[in-house]
């Protein structure tokens, strides 16, 4: 219970992230970092082949990892049933919000509620839900390819992100929504880059002097990453961001309040519990 005063929306708290949760975190996002940075670091005399032959191996081992974070974040937060209810609802909901403008400057609403639901659930629940949901996304677009793990990590980051914002209890009101917009417009942008990164060194020759070069040192890559980015999808990450902003400052006060009672009437820090007949 608490004590009179006492705002209803602080009594919702993200879902705790415990140190088996953290470690599968940590050990997923390595090897995303180096499934992003490997070919920085391959001698010249690699033969680099797009990811058609890496990507089942990371699906695969995406998938195992994002299994690990999910039971460890159940296992330490006393979650249940309810948890994995909420984490289905949400990522059919983002799934299905993914289309809504698909191909058109890159309008995409799913992000803002991958925001949303990452700063009330948490970096652990958001990191699994920003994955699941964009492997969702992928069988209901038919967009299943070498690049799916890679955007199922981008986006467990993206909303694992929104749950490592300040302030989860205290902070409501304009003041988080403005938090959220920024985070929102930023991390669009960071999402865009790294997806870049996935395809950006397989692009050989093709794209000239702002294509990856085995043979240059890594600054001299970095900016020519940097001018591709700018020359290809600029405009792109752009509307993504401007998307993203807007649907927060807008939905986000009436979402939040929806997520939060959801949270708290599924009580989620309490076991479920049946009483026998009679009782």
């Amino acid at each position: 219970m608490t004590g009179p005063g006492t705002p209803a929306a602080a009594r919702v708290r993200a879902v705790r992230l415990g140190p088996r949760a953290l470690a599968a975190l940590v050990l997923t996002s390595a090897v995303g970092v180096a499934a992003f940075g490997w070919p920085f670091l391959a001698p010249p005399t690699a033969q680099l082949s797009a990811h058609a032959q890496d990507a089942p191996w990371l699906f695969a081992g995406v998938l195992v990892l994002l299994v690990a974070v999910v039971a460890a974040t159940i296992s330490e937060s006393d979650l249940g049933p309810k948890a994995v209810a909420m984490l289905g609802v949400l990522a059919a909901t983002g799934a299905a919000l993914r289309p809504i403008g698909a191909g058109t400057a890159g309008i995409e609403p799913m992000f803002f509620l991958m925001v949303l639901s990452g700063r009330v659930l948490g970096p652990g629940f958001g990191f699994a839900l920003g994955s699941v949901t964009m492997f969702a996304s992928a069988l209901l677009t038919g967009g299943v390819g070498p690049w799916l793990p890679f955007q199922m990590l981008s986006m467990g980051w993206f909303t694992m992100g929104a749950g490592l914002l300040p302030g989860p209890v205290r902070l409501r009101g304009r003041g988080e929504l403005l938090l959220l917009a920024a985070y929102g417009f930023l991390a669009a942008f960071a999402y865009g880059t790294l997806m870049n990164l996935a395809g950006w060194p397989f692009l050989g020759a093709a794209a000239s002097n702002i294509s990856f070069d085995p043979h240059a040192p890594v600054p001299a890559n970095l900016a020519r990453f940097v001018a591709y980015c700018l020359a290809t999808s600029l405009g792109w990450d752009m509307g993504r961001a401007v998307c993203t902003t807007l649907l927060t400052l807008a939905l986000g006060p009436a979402v939040l309040r929806a997520l939060r009672r959801a949270t708290r009437r599924a009580a989620f820090e309490t076991p479920v519990t049946f009483d026998g007949p009679g009782a």
